[in-house]
């Protein structure tokens, strides 16, 4: 999926989730968590090595790396662990595959084609319709719920969106051809410039006044 999609699905089930479990979720750590397995692109772009899908994609690692947050925070980690693991079972497993989801134990890379579910790639019309509705549906939530007010106020937690903004957001723009679908670019450009206000409402409010 591309950023636009990861994020959004992480949203709707971390939301989904504390509703169920009477949890208030951070917003802006759900969205840098749904990005976090794509960091493997800028060790890529360091040190031209293929890593993308590799060790981050892991469920394995996503799960020992909150073991420490389930000791602490029990069921309150769970949203968040869900935005997480999203990226890799809910969305890449689906799209495109090739996935290490059992590193360190294996380093074999899966996908749903490998369990008779067609292959359907990223640049693919399905899935290009799919991040476009799990968008819609994340706006449509973030109003019906307010939570578009929060990235309004000065929170320090907004600053954690300089994450997606510099890693996946910033990056689309930054090329020609856009790396993204037609269709998919004002979804992108909404969220850049959403958390790029969020941020500098911090910043102004809490840094330099």
């Amino acid at each position: 999926m591309f950023a636009v999609g990861h994020m959004a699905l992480a949203y709707l089930l971390a939301k989904s989730s504390g509703k169920i479990l009477k949890i208030t979720i951070n917003i802006p750590l759900v969205f840098v968590l749904s990005i976090i397995p794509d960091i493997d692109l800028i060790f890529e772009v360091l040190f031209s090595i293929q890593l993308h899908r590799g060790p981050t994609h892991s469920l394995i690692f996503a799960f020992l790396l909150f073991i420490p947050f389930f000791i602490f925070f029990k069921k309150k980690a769970l949203p968040y662990f869900f935005s997480l693991a999203s990226h890799s079972i809910l969305a890449d497993f689906f799209i495109g595959g090739q996935l290490q989801l059992l590193w360190p134990l294996s380093t074999r890379e899966l996908g749903a084609s490998q369990f008779g579910i067609p292959l359907v790639m990223i640049n693919d019309p399905l899935n290009v319709a799919l991040e476009f509705l799990l968008f819609i549906g994340a706006i449509l939530v973030m109003l019906k719920t307010r939570d578009i007010l929060k990235f309004l106020r000065s929170n320090l937690s907004n600053l954690l969106l300089i994450i997606p903004i510099s890693t996946v957001l910033l990056p689309t723009f930054t090329s020609y051809p856009l790396q993204v679908p037609a269709i998919l670019v004002l979804p992108h450009l909404f969220f850049l410039i959403l958390f790029i206000i969020a941020g500098l409402i911090v910043v102004f409010k809490r840094i330099l006044l």
